[in-house]
Parts: structure tokens; sequence; C-alpha cells
């Protein structure tokens, strides 16, 4: 699986940051969201939640790259 971020609609909630802490932060220049880790099966869970959470749906899960 792969996580994608859509910065255009990211408003900078952190909700996913809270929620996966090891995959999202927020950036410092602008506030709003980049993907430090990657989906492994250990928080595949976790990253879905985070994804659900999203409140501009900025976050999608996909299974290639």
């Amino acid at each position: 699986m792969h996580v994608e971020a859509d910065r255009t609609k990211c408003c900078g909630f952190g909700n996913c940051v809270l929620i996966a802490p090891e995959v999202f932060d927020i950036s410092d220049e602008d506030g709003r969201v980049v993907i430090i880790g990657q989906v492994t099966d250990d928080n595949i869970a976790i990253v879905r939640e985070a994804v659900a959470s999203c409140p501009n749906s900025a976050l999608s899960l996909s299974e290639h790259r």
C-alpha cells in the first residue's frame, strides 16, 4: 500500500499526525501535511484511520505507487 497527500486540499488540521506520527508530519514551511514514513503491515490499520480522519479528504491509499 502507498499513501498519498494532495497538499492543495490540506488545511493543516493535523489529525493524521496525531493518529500516525510515524507516517505524517506538518511542514514548517506551509503548515500542510508531508509524508515522512511508509505504509507497512504493522501500521496499515492506523494509516487507514488517519486517512479516514482527514476532514478535507487530502489523503488517499492505493495499492501501487
